[in-house]
């Protein structure tokens, strides 16, 4: 069923915080405290009048079978397919609980079932793997119309100039843009350019990213309901994916800097890819009950 319309959930008041290289997400359980409606997602992850966070991961009552059912929103009260890092947050969750040990355990998410694995715990650091799936790469993974490109498969970009992309999917959209020398004026250009460009009417991800090295790859991101992020999970996956697919990477271990740090992407010849990185756990915390109150107020 299309995530637009799955009814919204329902979430408890508690909730559990962590960030991977500075891209954090809360962590609640599906309960009846309150409803994920837009509104009071986008009030929840506000930074000032919230506990604030790049977005929410809700885990729900369903694991009878031994699978972790998940469903995540962006911090403007979207939901969408998945995050690599929220996807690691959820890890480090699960591993707090102990409800996880160290082998592979499955969650689902998106109507897509993900592998993943806590390797090691030091301190508050979880070292956390993500079987992501097959990436699917063309204009047709992200929903973009072909006839927006040129005969060379450039789009043109907000000031006319043709722009070198690579759409990706790895369970969500993206689009890798390669610059010379990406810096974040030009990500604030070309990133809400391309994100909400017309010719790819359910949105994406978007990178600017450049090849650093014979296994590595340097990579800006604008993300999708949420903004400039310093990093992403799945963003990674898309630009070792995009580097192998233009032959400037050999299939296999990708490093991938990011503004907040490094990410691990494994990509194999067949586009199979997994993710491996740091989450830090931050704390828990519990909405106060005036809050949730407001938060009923704030519609469906």
């Amino acid at each position: 069923m299309p995530l637009l319309s799955l009814p919204r959930p329902g979430a408890g008041a508690s909730y559990f915080k962590a960030h991977g290289l500075g891209n954090d997400y809360l962590v609640f359980e599906e309960g009846d405290a309150w409803t994920l409606s837009e509104v009071a997602v986008s009030r929840v992850c506000d930074r000032y009048r919230g506990p604030g966070s790049d977005g929410i991961v809700l885990l729900l009552r369903d694991r009878s079978d031994g699978v972790f059912r998940l469903r995540m929103f962006n911090p403007d009260g979207s939901e969408f397919e998945r995050s690599g890092n929220g996807l690691r947050v959820i890890a480090s969750y699960l591993a707090v609980r102990g409800w996880v040990e160290r082998c592979p355990f499955t969650v689902e998410v998106g109507g897509d079932r993900v592998s993943m694995t806590v390797h090691a715990v030091e301190g508050a650091v979880h070292d956390v793997s993500v079987g992501m799936g097959r990436a699917s790469t063309g204009p047709a993974a992200v929903e973009l119309d072909p006839s927006a490109l040129d005969r060379d498969g450039r789009l043109l970009g907000p000031g006319g100039e043709a722009l070198d992309v690579t759409p990706v999917r790895v369970g969500n959209p993206h689009v890798v843009v390669w610059r010379p020398d990406p810096d974040l004026r030009e990500l604030r250009t070309i990133g809400p350019f391309v994100a909400t460009h017309p010719a790819i009417p359910r949105g994406t991800n978007v990178q600017l990213a450049r090849v650093v090295g014979p296994t590595a790859c340097r990579a800006l991101i604008w993300e999708r309901g949420v903004g400039h992020t310093s990093a992403s999970g799945t963003s990674s996956c898309a630009v070792g994916v995009a580097a192998v697919l233009k032959g400037w990477v050999a299939p296999g271990d990708v490093t991938v800097h990011l503004e907040g740090g490094d990410l691990q992407v494994r990509v194999e010849p067949d586009l199979d890819v997994t993710l491996r990185g740091p989450v830090e756990e931050i704390g828990e915390g519990r909405l106060a009950a005036a809050f949730v109150a407001g938060l009923g107020s704030l519609g469906v």
